[in-house]
């Protein structure tokens, strides 16, 4: 498992288009992880902000995750990978990309999908959606219990979904390890405020 695996902490995704390098230096002193996701940019474009990405985390002291994309995390040497359910099982990634690797998987509502994961191999488990997402407008909608039920199987639990600063608290209380932010952030009149914010919530 990287050095950098955080336990909990803000769990900061990125927007498309990316933010500014400046801003996003700013960010990361209040984030647990940063998570590279891009849906729209080319392979070109995607393995240039990548790499642009993976050493801004490293000089930070930030895990760097990729989301979906094995070949591109191995081609940055990325801290980890985060897995939906239509990207590839969590014992394939583990195999491909070793025993130190980040494997994270997205478990939606489904504690059994989460029991699966955690046999598997898999890092964390992340549910949601807890909140209405601009990113995932049609998302399944998960409730804390599932965080709290989770509990059992040893392993960081993620939130995701619609998350802010103002939402947040009671996702932790229930047993968040880390929280995942895209927009509560990223859309923010002030971003860093949101972020030391959201990082708070852990302190």
């Amino acid at each position: 498992m990287s050095a950098r695996w955080p336990r909990r902490g803000l769990y900061l995704l990125t927007p498309e288009p990316l933010p500014d390098p400046t801003l996003l230096a700013r960010l990361l002193p209040h984030a647990a992880c940063l998570q590279y996701r891009a849906k729209q940019a080319d392979a070109a474009s995607r393995l240039r902000a990548a790499a642009s990405l993976r050493a801004q985390c490293a000089d930070a002291g930030v895990a760097f995750i990729v989301n979906d994309e094995i070949a591109l995390a191995e081609a940055v040497s990325a801290d980890g990978l985060h897995l939906g359910e239509r990207d590839g099982t969590v014992a394939d990634a583990r195999a491909r990309l070793g025993d130190a690797a980040i494997i994270g998987s997205s478990c939606y509502d489904d504690i059994v999908r989460a029991e699966a994961a955690a046999r598997s191999g898999a890092s964390y488990v992340a549910f949601g959606a807890f909140h209405p997402s601009p990113t995932k407008p049609h998302a399944r909608r998960a409730t804390p219990r599932l965080l709290r039920d989770a509990a059992r199987l040893g392993l960081p639990r993620v939130a995701i979904g619609g998350i802010t600063p103002d939402n947040a608290a009671p996702l932790v209380a229930a047993g968040a390890d880390l929280i995942a932010v895209i927009s509560g952030v990223f859309d923010a009149s002030d971003p860093v405020a949101a972020a030391r914010a959201c990082a708070t919530l852990f302190a």
